[in-house]
């Protein structure tokens, strides 16, 4: 029996449920979906009777108008049996997903799974206050089905670009590969810009600094040389990437010319040529959207994209900032009022203008459906009122979100900046020279907004024109004294590789990706190899050359930028209900027959000929090329005929054409630009080298040979020619141990081989099973084995140096899971406020893990087990429980009902498939 009045609300997260539950009354049920709860599946969990259909390739019925097929995720499907049972008991149903295009769809998902009988409405917000909860759930609306067909067809076209584009990238480069529709443009920004970076040719120039002063020595100042005899200083910024000067109005100096400038102008007589002054202004920026938040998150929190949503995440659903998926700069009255009152407040009357500012935005494609990212409320809590409900990131990102809104609404800084030219005669020489420095400063009159927050720069090194210096009030003719002046060489530099905040204004500024895809973006190229990270810097691999080089000459429509922004301007139609999804996605997918584009099926299937050779090969100039092999990239050089490939000695002075290449590989920690001729050449002979004889076994008689390979230095022993095999003969295998990470390959001598070459070592018996206990190295790193029985060692030196009762002193212990070996925390974080429980982080055996001792949660990529706060492993954790333990036969339990179906008919199959893929949610949303 339904209870009159009860309303069911179903958000997304735990996190926003228990807040959101707290502004409801007690006639409110709040529960979360936990994300989505049906997807398309892949063709391994398509059920066996739809394998054979319309749906068995893509998920998706390419023929009917691209109908998806949709299934609930087999770990969802216990929740939509609890969110059914919570809905007998309503008598309202409030969808309150996200205001964005995956929330709508999210609703949508969800109306059509749970199929409600009652009244259902849906329920949207910015932010998560009581006020704003309260209003939303008086002010609802119904699903809008244009924002769903936009977020379905993203997934559709996401599906289509990866299963027809991926294999070709399998065949042809490599097993396991994924393309996407913005992974592939961007991996391509990454690997062009090391392109740029590797064709880049640095020039060098210099230039004179003189100090300088009227007088007194508190006003002394710095001046830089900008002119020789009415031509210009050349800069770094006057040089092309060829190391050539742009034009010829420029004179570029050397050390000698410099050098002697410098000694000529401590001599000289100096003055004041020319003094001009001009008003300085500089004006706020705007209040923080998802990009710029992440970018100003990299610069002064030290977060990569995706550490920083989940800072921005919990805030938004804990209730302390609005939505944190946005591409707005705009803020509500009510913000716009809340923003200047604390300003006003804080600063005074002056440092807040007499109208609110507001902020339109000019990235492409911007949609202006949110607010910008500002503290939640009418009225904004200062970071101090926090301090005791918020700690680490979340606070630092909170007080950087409180001072970019605030700041947003303040006056601009005022001030004004003086140049100065002056002017010196070197008489030195025959003629005499002119030459011209210049000097600048800036002094603040008024730092509005600048008291409250400064945007951070992505550059560190570069000055910027606006920084404050103060210069001595002098007029036209007056002499100065040289103090000191010095020449200085400097180089070029390569255009900066990006990093994550960098990439992320790149793709803002191109169109390309949306707020919410930014983070995820970044993490699918890092995840698949096609990027990695040095410091900041992302740092395209090899694998990534080659797939880039792929996409840019079989497909390079999808890779262009341009179409790649203009196909989120086709989304955007599609949610304005301005274009309909499947005529757009038939054109993208069969092709345009009134423009003549080729869809994606013709791209594929008329693809010719790959050389999947050369689409793996760099060429680095010298006649050495790079190739990415099954097992990793590695340097080439074809050795003409007739020469010795690892001497180079001429043996055949008659012969023609190629003869054998000389190969080697390429380990990770060499970037793509600094892999010059001259280092690959190294890499060939270092490769080619037979390795340094240690000496003899003396109880086999055998050389022992240090050698570096791909994997790292080792030791082997060389096999006589009767051994080493050959046609008709049996193979022995030699005996081969990696040098200990201590090791030095140049200073390793014979008995230390030996001794490594001696591994595994039998440590003793175990008086009780009877069993040898022996010493190895393993994959995993030293250890202990007794028969099945295996435990962890602590150091490689163990495997020399531990004695029969440790090794039995280890075995007495309990065998601990994964690595045996215990150790200690790697960190304490304090009490989990669920459990109660202390939280600790541990060394696992697949990699660190978070524990209260009842609930374990792996790490992500990019959580540093050292540097984790108390905050995010107790977010760990409760991800962990809501998600429920690990069923692993859930899925062979789907798969097994779903085999005893195989006898349906087609028609009911079909059946089946138009009623779950949702080919009238245009009418049930409507009904909603």
């Amino acid at each position: 029996m339904t209870v009159a009045g009860r309303k069911l609300v179903i958000v997304e997260s735990p996190a926003k449920a228990k807040t959101i539950a707290g502004y409801l009354g007690a006639d409110w049920d709040v529960e979360a979906s936990v994300g989505h709860i049906r997807d398309i599946p892949t063709p391994s969990e398509m059920p066996a009777e739809m394998k054979k259909g319309p749906f068995g390739r893509f998920g998706v019925n390419i023929e009917d108008d691209f109908d998806p097929f949709y299934v609930v995720d087999a770990d969802k499907k216990k929740k939509v049996r609890e969110l059914k049972s919570l809905l007998k008991n309503a008598d309202e149903l409030y969808l309150a997903t996200d205001e964005d295009r995956e929330g709508e769809a999210i609703a949508w998902h969800l109306y059509e799974t749970l199929q409600p009988k009652v009244p259902v409405k849906r329920m949207v917000f910015h932010e998560i206050t009581r006020e704003a909860i309260q209003r939303a759930a008086t002010q609802t609306r119904d699903i809008n089905v244009a924002l769903v067909d936009a977020q379905e067809t993203r997934r559709i076209l996401d599906r289509l670009y990866g299963y027809e584009v991926s294999p070709v990238l399998w065949r042809k480069v490599k097993a396991g590969l994924s393309a996407g529709r913005v992974q592939s443009v961007a991996t391509r920004m990454v690997v062009e810009r090391e392109r740029e970076r590797m064709a880049f040719v640095r020039a060098s120039y210099w230039d004179v600094d003189a100090d300088l002063t009227p007088g007194a020595e508190e006003d002394l100042f710095t001046a830089r040389l900008t002119g020789v005899d009415g031509k210009r200083v050349a800069t770094g910024r006057d040089f092309a990437d060829d190391g050539t000067l742009k034009g010829d109005r420029h004179v570029q100096l050397d050390e000698e010319q410099a050098t002697g400038i410098a000694e000529a102008l401590r001599r000289a007589e100096v003055s004041v040529a020319e003094v001009s002054e001009k008003p300085y202004t500089r004006r706020p920026s705007a209040p923080f959207t998802t990009s710029t938040l992440q970018q100003e998150a990299s610069r002064k929190l030290r977060l990569n994209s995706r550490n920083a949503m989940r800072v921005a995440q919990r805030l938004y659903e804990n209730g302390y900032i609005t939505y944190m998926r946005t591409d707005s700069t705009a803020l509500s009255d009510a913000a716009l009022s809340a923003a200047r009152q604390q300003a006003r407040e804080m600063y005074g009357g002056d440092y807040v203008p007499d109208a609110p500012r507001r902020y339109e935005k000019k990235v492409k494609n911007a949609q202006e459906a949110h607010e910008a990212i500002r503290p939640a409320g009418d009225r904004f809590r200062t970071p101090k009122q926090v301090e005791g409900e918020l700690r680490g990131d979340e606070l630092r990102m909170y007080e950087l979100i409180w001072m970019r809104t605030i700041a947003s609404q303040m006056a601009d800084a005022r001030g004004s900046t003086a140049s100065l030219k002056i002017a010196a005669t070197l008489r030195d020489g025959a003629p005499a020279r002119e030459v011209e420095l210049s000097a600048s400063g800036t002094v603040i009159t008024f730092r509005g907004f600048l008291a409250a927050y400064e945007e951070g720069r992505d550059d560190a090194r570069s000055n910027r024109d606006d920084e404050e210096r103060r210069l001595p009030k002098l007029g036209a003719g007056r002499p100065l004294t040289v103090r000191r002046a010095e020449a200085g060489g400097h180089e070029t530099s390569p255009p900066a590789r990006y990093t994550e905040a960098t990439l992320v204004k790149a793709m803002e500024e191109r169109g390309i990706g949306r707020p919410s895809t930014y983070a995820s973006t970044i993490g699918t190229i890092q995840d698949r190899g096609y990027v990695t990270n040095r410091g900041s810097a992302l740092i395209p691999s090899w694998l990534a050359f080659a797939v880039t080089r792929l996409m840019e000459t079989h497909f390079a429509r999808l890779v262009d930028y341009d179409f790649t922004a203009s196909m989120e301007e086709d989304l955007d139609a599609i949610a304005r209900g301005d274009e309909q999804r499947a005529a757009w996605l038939r054109r993208f997918y069969f092709g345009d027959e009134a423009s003549s584009a080729d869809g994606l099926r013709d791209l594929v299937e008329d693809l010719g000929d790959i050389d999947a050779r050369a689409i793996s090969t760099i060429d680095i100039g010298d006649g050495i090329v790079v190739r990415v092999g099954r097992y990793g990239p590695y340097v080439e050089e074809v050795v003409p005929a007739g020469v010795d490939p690892k001497t180079g000695e001429v043996l055949d002075a008659t012969a023609t054409g190629e003869g054998q290449p000389r190969r080697a590989s390429i380990t990770d920690d060499v970037a793509p630009d600094e892999l010059t001729p001259a280092m690959a050449r190294e890499l060939l002979e270092q490769a080619a080298d037979d390795g340094r004889v240690l000496g003899q076994d003396p109880d086999t008689g055998r050389d022992i040979v240090a050698k570096a390979g791909r994997y790292g230095p080792y030791v082997t022993e060389v096999l006589p020619e009767d051994e080493a095999g050959g046609k008709g003969k049996a193979k022995v295998k030699p005996r081969t141990a990696s040098l200990f990470a201590d090791m030095d390959l140049k200073t390793i001598e014979l008995e230390t081989a030996l001794r490594l070459l001696s591994l595994p070592r039998v440590v003793g018996v175990d008086p009780e099973s009877g069993e040898d206990i022996t010493a190895q190295n393993g994959r995993y790193g030293p250890y202990l084995k007794k028969g099945s029985d295996s435990r962890s060692l602590t150091s490689e030196q163990q495997l020399f140096d531990i004695t029969l009762d440790e090794a039995l002193a280890i075995y007495a212990q309990p065998k601990q899971r994964g690595r045996a070996a215990a150790k200690p925390p790697l960190a304490e974080l304090g009490t989990d406020p669920v459990s109660g429980k202390p939280v600790v982080v541990k060394d696992g055996r697949f990699g660190p893990y978070v524990t209260d001792g009842e609930t374990n949660a792996t790490l992500r990529k990019d959580d540093d087990p050292e540097q984790i706060t108390p905050e995010r492993g107790y977010e760990l954790l409760a991800d962990k429980r809501a998600k429920g333990p690990a069923k692993k036969t859930a899925r062979k339990k789907a798969t097994k009902k779903a085999t005893t179906k195989k006898a349906a008919t087609k028609k009911a199959a079909k059946k089946t498939a138009a009623k779950t893929s949702g080919t009238k949610k245009a009418s049930t949303a409507k009904k909603a």
